[in-house]
């Protein structure tokens, strides 16, 4: 198996992956010169390369609110705005959110088709922004098939004065998962041997991402998906990857030589699983309660760049009164780096009355389940399990939510091992199972880093429900829902529960009436609006 690896790699024309040094971009203001004049310069498709990864900013800015917010992990207040509405499954097609999270998306794939639609004047050493383009362009589209399901695929700079939106219609997801997985291999090629840089595409996240797209398509290609993630898995060392954990047998008290007790050992990897959301804990161990720390936690930028990150985008700490919110205009965007990669997911959202856990999450999120995640991301001061009114709140990005440092996470090491899990369990039902030792020690990796025993037959039931604590406030769940095929039992039950109005239909949102109206007769809005 290990030179079918080998032979994928060669077929994407892979050199060995370097990892060269990373700093937070610098995304200053790309449209300061016309398209005409960027690309005269020495440094123009690198600027306008830039330019995409600065208006992608936007695109986490409400993500929360639309995914989220829309799974069985949170509620929201019921005295807030139309966040309730949301969670309850009653979104408006004219809800404002809807509309700016598909138009973030449309603007950024705007910026990815001037290079792929000039690719062939960039100069040599310039040749990984068409690469870059490709992806982000590919990762859009990703994000608005799993929201929105039929959109249009939009692979060119449209001119609106000549009516070319119309060349563009809705298509099946299906044909768009197809063009999706066509632009992440395309980005491969054109980043293989690229330095790799976690703050901007790489050949090994469009590896993953193409991955992702392969489980996610109608008619999931688990083998395709599981031989992509295997040439990054049994390659991970090359690719500067892994997770940040602690061995057992390493963490030794300093003081008797003794090995550790298992709360202290809780405590070690509390730490390490806190590092890779960039984030520091002020405070202690504590043996004699519940939950092993004692203290906060606040973002520490220095911590954002580790190995379990394969790519993110950042955000700089900067006090304005003009961050970016997700409708900010263009010119507001490229002013000031202050921009909160999500509002409702910071220590701004329960002051929106978002980011409020669910009862039925905090069944499986307690300190004695999870002792190592709990203390990570659950506000454990918010914590109390006796009072079912109580608002718990999220404690991943403990920023300030308006000039906010957290960068915002788009692949992480984590999620690679479990999709590689997924693809090898293949297409066995969600109660089918395996012993393939491969899976097992993917599935095994990301368990025992969460201070939890190792398992010898693993279920796909078993792999939802880790993902679920894995990745909860990483806009993970609803996704993940709807790829193992258990949105509408698992949503229809978590609605009726709390009173809410899921139908099958809703697990998408609707396709924004201001889309619809801007091209009369063109679009169809979703079934179910």
């Amino acid at each position: 198996m290990k030179n079918i690896y080998i032979n994928l790699i060669l077929c994407f024309s892979f050199m060995a992956v370097l990892v060269g040094c990373e700093r937070e971009l610098d995304l200053s203001n790309p449209t300061a010169l016309s398209i005409e004049e960027l690309l005269q310069t020495d440094n123009g498709f690198e600027l306008l390369s830039n330019g995409i990864l600065d208006a992608y900013q936007k695109v986490p800015a409400n993500e929360f609110l639309l995914v989220e917010l829309r799974s069985d992990n949170v509620r929201a207040n019921s005295e807030n705005g139309n966040f309730p509405a949301i969670n309850a499954y009653n979104v408006d097609p004219n809800n404002g959110d809807v509309a700016t999270y598909y138009s973030n998306n449309m603007a950024t794939i705007k910026h990815a088709n001037t290079i792929i639609d000039n690719r062939f004047l960039a100069p040599e050493s310039q040749q990984y922004t068409v690469g870059e383009a490709y992806f982000m362009r590919a990762l859009c589209h990703f994000n608005l098939v799993r929201a929105y399901q039929n959109i249009p695929y939009v692979d060119k700079v449209l001119d609106v004065t000549k009516g070319e939106a119309l060349d563009y219609p809705q298509l099946g997801e299906a044909e768009v998962y197809e063009k999706i997985i066509e632009d992440f291999k395309t980005s491969i090629a054109f980043l293989t041997g690229v330095d790799q840089n976690k703050y901007r595409p790489s050949a090994g996240a469009a590896i993953c991402l193409a991955a992702k797209a392969y489980l996610s398509q109608p008619s999931p290609n688990y083998s395709e998906a599981e031989l992509l993630l295997a040439s990054v898995v049994e390659n991970s060392a090359a690719f500067g990857y892994g997770l940040l954990t602690q061995d057992r047998e390493d963490a030794v008290d300093q003081n008797s030589d003794a090995i550790i007790s298992d709360k202290e050992h809780y405590y070690g990897l509390a730490l390490e699983y806190g590092r890779v959301f960039g984030n520091e804990f002020s405070g202690g161990f504590t043996a004699d309660a519940d939950v092993v720390l004692d203290g906060s936690w606040s973002n520490n930028s220095g911590f954002e760049i580790n190995n379990e990150i394969i790519f993110s985008i950042a955000y700089d700490l900067v006090s304005s009164d003009n961050y970016v919110t997700s409708d900010s205009g263009l010119d507001d965007q490229i002013e000031t780096d202050s921009e909160s990669h999500s509002f409702a997911m910071t220590l701004q959202g329960p002051s929106n009355g978002v980011n409020i856990a669910s009862l039925d999450f905090l069944d499986v999120m307690t300190p004695e389940l999870q002792p190592v995640r709990f203390p990570v991301s659950i506000k454990v001061l918010s914590y109390n399990p006796i009072d079912e009114t109580n608002d718990t709140f999220n404690d991943k990005f403990p920023t300030d939510g308006e000039i906010g440092d957290n960068d915002w996470i788009v692949l992480r090491y984590a999620d690679v091992l479990l999709l590689y899990a997924e693809a090898i369990l293949g297409d066995v039902g969600i109660d089918g199972s395996t012993t393939d030792t491969r899976a097992l020690d993917a599935f095994n990796q990301v368990r025992t880093r969460a201070g939890l025993e190792e398992v010898v037959n693993l279920t796909k039931r078993q792999l939802l429900e880790e993902r679920r604590v894995e990745f909860v406030y990483e806009n993970q769940r609803l996704y993940d829902l709807v790829r193992f095929g258990q949105a509408d039992e698992v949503l229809q039950n978590f609605s009726n529960e709390n009173s809410l109005f899921y139908t099958s239909e809703k697990k998408y949102l609707p396709f924004p009436q201001r889309e619809i109206d801007n091209l009369p007769g063109f679009y169809t809005q979703n079934n179910g609006y």
